[in-house]
């Protein structure tokens, strides 16, 4: 298969790639007031297509790609990611992922945060947050002239550090005006290996840690991924978007959430 060109984006593509990835970001506060034990991954999904549909004017991305059939992906315990929503209710000490892309005037916003259920156990407290920690290791290596490994390298660290694994069949990605576009995005690597970043690049860090093994498994959904020693497992995403003299995140919460502090520019 022919790889794609990296795309260079305009400063006023970058603004319609930012308005997508608020948009979306917006979804997943909007969320937060609805986590607790007892409601379903089904019935988040349905408040989620209808913030975006209905109070957003936008079009969930996820419906019909490739097949999948619901607007977000929500990824519990160990799920690593692609977690398709059921009736399941969510119990107390769940973690969970949600995940979701949605498109406005043709631009892709894509981001995911983890949730915690009740009282989570330690363990699951600790990968949640040092997979956030890693996530914003990974982004405070962007900017011109740094390299792809750089990023990867910085998430390893922290993950590996922490007695984690990095998952390693799953990658960030280009996004813009297509969904997944050049670059892939690893999670782990070397300082300066890889694709040099350049200003106008736009693509997504999207850690998935584990807290065992990195090995995985999809089951015969064609969708969910679990961990193969089903450990639990984290993942936070954000689009960044490269700049002159650094990065931007896109996707940026419009409020504050517990005490994982915001990654700035």
């Amino acid at each position: 298969m022919t790889r794609r060109q990296v795309v260079i984006h305009s400063a006023s593509e970058i603004v319609m790639a930012r308005r997508a990835g608020q948009l979306a970001a917006e979804v997943l506060s909007m969320l937060a007031a609805h986590i607790r034990p007892g409601i379903s991954t089904n019935q988040l999904d349905q408040l989620c297509h209808d913030h975006i549909v209905k109070v957003q004017q936008a079009v969930p991305a996820n419906i019909g790609y490739h097949g999948y059939p619901k607007t977000i992906c929500a990824s519990v315990n160990q799920v690593v990611c692609h977690g398709i929503p059921t009736d399941k209710p969510l119990q107390d000490g769940d973690i969970v992922n949600v995940d979701v892309a949605l498109i406005k005037d043709g631009w892709f916003g894509d981001t995911s945060r983890m949730f915690v259920v009740g009282q989570p156990s330690p363990l699951a407290q600790r990968l949640v947050r040092v997979t956030y920690d890693a996530l914003c290791a990974g982004i405070h290596q962007v900017r011109p002239g740094a390299t792809l490994g750089d990023i990867g390298h910085a998430i390893q660290t922290v993950a590996e550090a922490a007695g984690f694994s990095v998952v390693r069949d799953y990658c960030g990605h280009g996004i813009g005006r297509v969904y997944h576009d050049e670059p892939d995005v690893l999670h782990y690597g070397r300082p300066g290996q890889g694709m040099k970043l350049r200003a106008g690049m736009v693509f997504t860090i999207e850690p998935m840690i584990n807290a065992g093994k990195r090995d995985t498994r999809q089951l015969a959904d064609g969708w969910t991924v679990v961990t193969l020693d089903r450990s639990l497992s984290a993942q936070w995403e954000h689009m960044v978007a490269v700049t002159d003299s650094g990065f931007e995140v896109l996707t940026a919460w419009p409020d504050g959430y517990g005490d994982y502090p915001p990654i700035g520019r």
